[in-house]
């Protein structure tokens, strides 16, 4: 049987590179998504010095062009596309009140966030309806989730973000609305909400590991049955929308 293929994006470091490491562990094709070839490249070379299958496809999310030269690249490689990780994201400005947030700000966080999500997820889908039990799995955020963050007793309700936290919620319904639709070609549309992580987005300040992050992603693209679709989840359990 053909080994399955997978691409993430925003994948040289974080969750994104521990997500890359542990699926090629597992046998997938790695395609690591980077804007920034030089890093990208420095990423690829080591996992490969694991014993890791993975080339790099520079990706930015924020331009077609470079999204439809990597759906190019991927074609011509493999013909097909059976996983798309959707992990690029950034932070913006914060801590920040939202009525001093710029517009500006918020804006670039969106396009990277939300559209450059929906521009990757479109831009693949003739690859992953040639794929094997397809899945599209969107990183997200329990900064995401409504019920957390309008919680006065939740610490999420107090994270000052309203770019990236409001990205996140947007992103949970770009998830729904992929999965409603692509439900009849049978591809899973999932979020998964990686915690509270200690990464460059917070200055290292997370209480969780990238491995504990990445395990929860690799669950969905690896192991969660096929026609769970249209959730949104934290270790493998529903988390609240």
């Amino acid at each position: 049987m053909k080994k399955r293929t997978v691409l993430i994006t925003g994948a040289n470091k974080s969750i994104g590179f521990e997500t890359a490491r542990v699926m090629g562990k597992l046998g997938f094709n790695v395609w690591l998504g980077c804007r920034d070839g030089g890093r990208g490249q420095d990423a690829v070379s080591r996992l490969l010095s694991e014993g890791i299958k993975v080339r790099l496809a520079i990706i930015d999310v924020t331009d077609q062009k470079s999204v439809d030269a990597a759906v190019g690249q991927i074609k011509s490689e493999d013909g097909k596309l059976d996983v798309l990780i959707n992990n690029a994201g950034i932070p913006g400005t914060w801590p920040i009140a939202p009525e001093s947030q710029s517009i500006s700000d918020i804006m670039t966080v969106y396009n990277t966030n939300v559209f450059g999500v929906i521009r990757v997820t479109q831009a693949f889908l003739p690859l992953l309806k040639l794929g094997e039990e397809p899945r599209i799995i969107m990183v997200s955020s329990g900064l995401g989730s409504l019920e957390w963050v309008s919680d006065k007793a939740h610490p999420y309700s107090q994270v000052a973000a309203l770019g990236y936290t409001s990205s996140k919620t947007a992103l949970n319904g770009v998830t729904v609305a992929f999965a409603n639709s692509l439900s009849e070609y049978g591809i899973s549309v999932n979020a998964v909400d990686p915690g509270y992580t200690a990464t460059d987005f917070n200055g290292h300040t997370g209480y969780r590991t990238v491995s504990q992050a990445a395990r929860g992603i690799v669950w969905f693209a690896a192991e969660a049955c096929q026609t769970i679709t249209a959730g949104f989840f934290l270790d493998g359990e529903r988390a609240p929308w």
